[in-house]
């Protein structure tokens, strides 16, 4: 018996991976965090699969349903949203797992920040723009933020930030921000990435405030740095005409020469 933890991805059920899918249509059981994983994913589960929503249920709860599933020899699919390396909790219940002697695996999806920028059609790092993309949040009342990650500190880089599960402080963010990026620097929030409902918000630290419709909570990512609206950045190196790389050298004193002749 085995639990695989699935990242189900940012909404959309055709975003789901292949091998998210087919572990989910091999698993006698699945738990889903139903406030956020869409209905459509569950359809790959197979026929008289036991399928439980973990949403009302406490940690305690969650293990008592995996134990139940281990004592009858049954594998569970155990899916949360986005990607499970960052926010998912999975950390608590391998800490348990681990403990009782329950095997399990994980699966990665496409993470919240991922489906936004695809939503805005852009690339959050540019040649001397942007090199790093800072993916953090708020404090809230699930989890405080360590002492030496703070929205100051992060923002000194200029680099792009993403912020999650930061919503509600969308004042505060801007606040933190705005004596290092500048008033101008835009901001791009995006409400339910890859939904049928999505929204994109763009604006700027000055004007994010004035520009947020009513009803935009919860599943909302805030973007913000000079990568999303960069216009006159220099092209990557990777494709300039004169650029020497292993599979296309130069001269014929490239140190890629000789190996470029020997592949085909």
């Amino acid at each position: 018996m085995t639990v695989h933890f699935i990242g189900a991805g940012p909404g959309a059920p055709d975003l789901l991976t292949l091998r998210g899918r087919d572990l989910i249509a091999a698993c006698p059981v699945c738990l889903y965090a139903g406030s956020l994983v869409p209905q459509a994913v569950l359809a790959h589960c197979p026929a008289g699969a036991r399928v439980v929503n973990t949403a009302p249920m406490d940690l305690d709860a969650i293990m008592a349903e995996i134990a139940r599933a281990h004592d009858a020899g049954q594998d569970v699919a155990r899916l949360h949203s986005g990607d499970l390396s960052v926010w998912s909790a999975m950390g608590e219940q391998v800490r348990r797992l681990r403990a009782m002697g329950i095997p399990y695996t994980v699966t990665p999806g496409v993470p919240a920040f991922a489906a936004a920028a695809a939503a805005l059609g852009v690339e959050l790092t540019l040649p001397g723009v942007a090199q790093s993309l800072v993916l953090t949040r708020t404090p809230g009342r699930a989890s405080a933020m360590p002492g030496g990650e703070t929205l100051a500190g992060f923002a000194a880089t200029g680099t792009t930030l993403a912020l999650h599960l930061s919503i509600q402080n969308l004042a505060r963010v801007v606040a933190d921000l705005t004596p290092h990026y500048g008033p101008d620097t835009p901001v791009a929030v995006v409400w339910r990435a890859s939904w049928p409902d999505q929204r994109l918000i763009r604006a700027t630290l000055a004007s994010i405030e004035a520009a947020m419709p009513e009803g935009i909570e919860r599943t909302a990512l805030i973007l913000v740095g000079p990568a999303l609206a960069a216009e006159g950045f220099a092209e990557s190196r990777l494709y300039a005409a004169d650029y020497d790389r292993r599979y296309r050298p130069q001269t014929a004193e490239s140190p890629w020469a000789e190996w470029s002749e020997g592949d085909d």
